[in-house]
């Protein structure tokens, strides 16, 4: 979630946007009825230009388009539409809306590659159509672009584009490409119950999965479930009747919440939840997404799961403390059931492409700061919010990225001291978009669409009287006080892929800088530069 307001109801895309390199992602749980593919998908053509390496990159660029379109078939659905998820999502009537009614848009395919006829742009005729654009009232002073034929890998508009700026939840890009090059797209997380110190004590270990839900009504589709764990716990039971839950969250480690975030994000806004590595439903204490009016979270938010799961094995409230998992014994003691750290059950998350596609959709905060420290734990550092973001860092420098033109004290952008430069972003997507990292580009099929899905749903509307830029720009928001930001890909008039960046964090009131924002996505969009 950004953190500012004025963002649309979010969605959730329920279409796989990639295979893995490692193989087929197994199914995660009942995915729900969706429409059709919408007309007009074409296949993975190849990008027109001479030489041997554009040729190579026009190779890699059709032959991802064309795994992505057969995942994209495979599943019937390229983006889920926003009003039947809504409904699935939401535990009650959604509440009325006084935006205006969207045009429905039909989607471009989540990776289009470039026509065979597709002409190169020009750099100089993009400079002219963005020009004005750019200076906008609206944005203020500091507006810093980047502009990236992906096929060619050239850079067809820079504003300051190596300039650390202030990203908000464009930060998620980042967090998004990170997690899928340090964990892949198929890898789950799982949350444990093991044997007590003492008979009938049941020990709940937190793993790190933020949509974990208490049963079947959770928020996220798919999601791991507590009421799942207790039945299993009661099982490895047998006879021996659950006493006591203990809740252990040393997985995650430091400060609950990180260097630069204001004192309301958590109550009442709800914007995120203290991050520990035992929650439900992201730390809502309702299992519905609410993009405006805040998104109240409990204030110990393992705690309050901690006391689901007793609810669940039948153990009181006053039962639960914290602590630590015992070491297995060698062997169960005599008048033991089981011997105190044995597994009693475990329930796994879904698949970490899926976790992704509702992060980017709905701009989950929990979500990808529990991300964040995925990327920690994979390179061995501790889970803590300095060692998730030094390992994301550490990462890009890995993926060939430029590390030091980026600094973070989060995963999810909402601190305002997070600096990010828009080449960046542009060149983060680009590697994404080239087949030369497989799993990065599971992203795409997360970011929202305009005029369509997540935070772009209502975007690109007005005033937009030719709807242009709908159904075609795909792109992660991100806004706080005074920042307004767009990064994504989009399929220009001529049928050439293009990845942007749009930062600007010297902006006033934030309608007229999206606005703003839309404006220049949609110029590129139908540019016959």
């Amino acid at each position: 979630m950004n953190a500012a307001p004025g963002h649309p109801p979010a969605t959730i895309p329920t279409a796989l946007p990639a295979v893995p390199p490692s193989g087929p992602v197994p199914p995660s749980g009942p995915i729900p009825p969706s429409g059709p593919v919408p007309p007009g998908v074409p296949g993975g053509a190849q990008v027109a230009g001479g030489g041997a390496s554009r040729g190579r990159r026009t190779v890699l660029i059709s032959a991802l388009a064309t795994v992505l379109l057969l995942a994209v078939a495979a599943a019937t659905v390229l983006v889920a539409r926003p009003g039947p998820v809504r409904a699935w999502l939401a535990a009650g009537p959604s509440a009325p809306t006084t935006a205006p009614p969207t045009p429905d848009p039909s989607p471009t395919p989540v990776l289009r590659a470039a026509g065979a006829e597709a002409a190169a742009p020009s750099a100089a005729r993009v400079k002219d159509a963005l020009a004005s654009l750019v200076q906008a009232p609206a944005l203020g002073s500091r507006v810093n672009v980047s502009v990236v034929d992906v096929a060619t890998g050239e850079a067809l508009f820079e504003q300051n584009a190596d300039t650390r700026t202030i990203p908000a939840s464009t930060t998620k890009l980042i967090t998004a490409a990170t997690v899928l090059a340090a964990r892949g797209p198929a890898y789950r997380l799982s949350t444990r119950a093991v044997a007590g110190a003492e008979p009938g004590e049941v020990v709940i270990v937190g793993g790190g999965d933020p949509t974990l839900a208490v049963n079947a009504k959770g928020q996220f589709p798919g999601a791991a479930r507590l009421d799942r764990l207790a039945a299993q716990v009661r099982k490895a039971l047998g006879d021996t009747k659950p006493t006591k839950v203990v809740v252990d969250t040393s997985l995650f480690s430091g400060p609950t919440t990180a260097t630069g975030w204001s004192s309301g994000l958590i109550a009442p806004e709800g914007q995120v939840a203290a991050i520990q590595s035992l929650m439900t439903n992201a730390g809502r204490i309702k299992p519905v997404h609410h993009e405006f009016g805040g998104d109240p979270r409990y204030s110990d938010p393992a705690m309050a799961a901690g006391r689901a799961f007793a609810a669940q094995l039948g153990v009181p409230a006053g039962a639960v403390s914290r602590g630590k998992a015992p070491a297995a014994a060698a062997a169960t003691a005599p008048g033991q059931a089981v011997a105190p750290g044995t597994e009693l059950g475990a329930v796994q998350s879904p698949p970490l492409v899926h976790v992704l596609d509702w992060m980017l959709q709905q701009s989950d905060n929990v979500i990808a700061e529990a991300m964040g420290r995925q990327v920690a734990l994979a390179a061995g550092k501790p889970a803590t919010f300095e060692g998730a973001t030094e390992a994301m860092i550490a990462k890009l420098g890995e993926l060939g990225l430029p590390a030091d033109e980026t600094s973070l004290s989060d995963a999810s952008g909402l601190s305002r001291n997070n600096g990010i430069s828009p080449a960046v972003l542009t060149k983060l997507l680009a590697l994404a978009a080239g087949g030369k990292q497989p799993a990065l580009s599971s992203l795409f099929g997360g970011l929202p669409v305009a005029g369509w899905s997540g935070t772009l749903q209502t975007r690109f509307v007005t005033p937009n009287p030719n709807r242009v830029g709908q159904g075609i720009v795909r792109a992660k928001t991100g806004s706080l006080n005074g920042v307004n930001t767009m990064a994504g890909e989009l399929v220009t008039r001529d049928g050439r892929l293009l990845v942007f960046a749009f930062m600007a964090d010297a902006t006033g009131d934030a309608v007229p800088a999206r606005a703003a924002l839309d404006r220049m996505a949609a110029r590129l969009v139908d540019c016959g530069c």
